[in-house]
């Protein structure tokens, strides 16, 4: 019971965060893998959606009555991403994820340094592509985040939110608001595949879920009262969080991640040597 409770806390905590610049994974994940130690992954990871997928879709039903949302270019976004998180999730069970984190690491730094040196980053909202350029790289976008997100997950919201104002020319809250609509999709998809092969423990996945929904309603209420300037604040937060949390997991443990992807690469070249 103690343990449930303990993960409903940080499932609110998840949520806020997640409703306002993502991240809430780099929240919720580690608390899973705390509280429910032996846990296969895949069952952390389908729990962890359940909760996810309640907070993401709360904050996403907000920001739609609040912001202007560009479906033309979201909903193309959203449907890859449905088909790629589910493609995702099954090579979670035939892939090392530490493969991914130093990738991951590189990429969230660039994306904190571009922020940061960029002050008037997201402040604007002046969409910069034409219609079948959006759908087009709607699809890449979807497609490549999907994928990752129903893999790995933490950051997905992050990146959503920095692609939507890097490429599309979004400002903070039309970036956070369409990251929310593809979130879903992800989230959806990927809980259908855990779901369907009884990798959620639902008694823990319940209580959290109204955590989060709780915690969402919050974020989302705070990020529309406190507009853009603070949602870029936290971004900067968040993402500098989930840099430190790679670091330590790539570096901090003696490069157990490094030396894991190293093995796996070297054990994928030789199969097809």
């Amino acid at each position: 019971m103690e343990e449930i409770i303990c993960l409903c806390l940080f499932a609110f905590m998840a949520g806020f965060i997640d409703s306002v610049v993502g991240g809430g994974g780099l929240i919720q994940v580690p608390a899973l893998l705390i509280f429910l130690p032996g846990v296969p992954l895949p069952t952390v990871f389908g729990t962890g959606k359940f909760a996810g997928i309640a907070g993401t879709t709360a904050a996403m039903v907000k920001y739609v009555r609040s912001v202007k949302i560009n479906y033309l270019a979201i909903l193309p976004a959203a449907l890859a991403a449905f088909v790629c998180s589910f493609l995702g999730a099954r090579a979670l069970s035939h892939l090392d994820a530490s493969l991914l984190k130093p990738l991951m690491l590189v990429l969230l730094v660039l994306v904190a340094v571009y922020t940061f040196i960029r002050k008037d980053f997201g402040s604007l909202h002046a969409p910069k592509l034409t219609e079948s350029k959006e759908r087009f790289y709607g699809l890449l976008i979807g497609a490549a985040i999907g994928f990752y997100d129903g893999f790995f997950g933490p950051g997905t919201g992050s990146f959503l939110i920095f692609i939507f104002i890097g490429i599309f020319g979004f400002n903070f809250l039309a970036a956070s608001a369409a990251s929310k609509v593809v979130n879903v999709a992800t989230n959806l998809s990927a809980l259908l595949y855990f779901a369907w092969n009884g990798h959620v423990l639902y008694e823990v996945a319940v209580p959290m879920a109204v955590c989060s929904i709780l915690g969402s309603q919050l974020g989302t209420r705070t990020a529309l009262k406190r507009g853009v300037g603070f949602v870029r604040v936290l971004f900067l937060v968040v993402v500098t969080g989930i840099i430190l949390k790679f670091a330590y997991d790539t570096y901090g443990t003696g490069g157990s991640d490094l030396a894991k992807a190293a093995s796996s690469v070297q054990q994928l070249f030789g199969r097809k040597g």
